[in-house]
């Protein structure tokens, strides 16, 4: 019958090529990613330091999604610096082959990041696995939300 002839359409979108290429924009978010560089995070003689001081933000956008924390921790593991970044000497070691974020959660602002690093590339010295770890703690605690950062398995990052 005609009055029970209701129909509800939902266009399903598989990436965001596909979205963009029906035409249809996604509201963005600006968001941080710490990458390092050393210039910055030397001590009185020009040793690197090995600390946060050498992290620096570098702006990007990502869809807006319920899962903001983990997009923008994904985006930083992928490691894109653009051109500019390089030529300023920002670095990352970010990729790292078989690392890959397989879950986080939140609670009471701890946030608990599960990662898969299926070749141990997560350690090797404390200085580089340090600013590994400082440069995904500081990516999500610029979140309100989160007040420390944890990692699993909690062998991650070591040297």
């Amino acid at each position: 019958l005609a009055e029970n002839a209701d129909e509800l359409r939902m266009p399903v979108f598989f990436s965001q090529e596909d979205r963009e290429s029906r035409g249809e924009d996604q509201e963005k978010r600006a968001v941080k990613l710490y990458y390092y560089h050393p210039e910055l995070d030397q001590d009185e003689e020009g040793n690197i330091a090995c600390s946060r001081k050498g992290l620096v933000a570098a702006e990007r956008t990502i869809p807006l999604t319920e899962t903001p924390i983990q997009d923008t921790i994904k985006l930083l593991l992928k490691g894109e610096l653009t051109e500019e970044e390089k030529a300023q000497g920002i670095e990352t070691e970010y990729p790292l082959e078989g690392l890959s974020l397989e879950g986080a959660s939140l609670k009471d602002g701890v946030l608990t990041l599960a990662f898969s690093d299926s070749q141990n590339k997560t350690s090797g010295g404390s200085c580089r696995a340090g600013i590994l770890w400082f440069q995904i703690e500081e990516t999500a605690k610029q979140f309100p939300e989160v007040k420390e950062v944890r990692f699993l398995p909690e062998n991650l990052f070591q040297p």
